[in-house]
């Protein structure tokens, strides 16, 4: 059975930040994780002192990938919660986007999987 080739957690970072670039969206890495396999966690700020953290999620019975809610609330609770995460795993990446309207682009094509 042949796998799907990943794209590296380095390339797939810088990749998400340009295309977060390109729609005006700030950004910005956090915490640089393993560049090959580390896990890569978003964390959407809403500015309004409420956050959103997502992890990737792999669907054992599709094999789909996608985003899903980690934690949600105010942003010193999604902190916590994703400080525990980095405790847990210390080759995790951070991202943290920043949007009013809470886009993170994480639906969209080449994004979402």
């Amino acid at each position: 059975m042949a796998t799907e080739p990943r794209l590296t957690a380095d390339f797939w970072v810088r990749a998400y930040l340009a295309r977060l670039g390109l729609a005006s969206i700030p950004a910005y890495v956090v915490c640089r994780g393993d560049p090959t396999a580390g896990a890569v966690l978003v964390k959407l700020a809403t500015l309004d002192g409420q956050a959103r953290l997502f992890q990737r999620s792999f669907d054992l019975m599709t094999g789909a990938r996608n985003w899903v809610i980690l934690s949600e609330g105010p942003e010193a609770e999604v902190d916590t919660a994703l400080r525990r995460q980095r405790q847990h795993d210390p080759d995790l990446w951070v991202i943290e986007v920043e949007s009013r309207d809470g886009r993170t682009l994480l639906e969209e094509e080449g994004l979402s999987g």
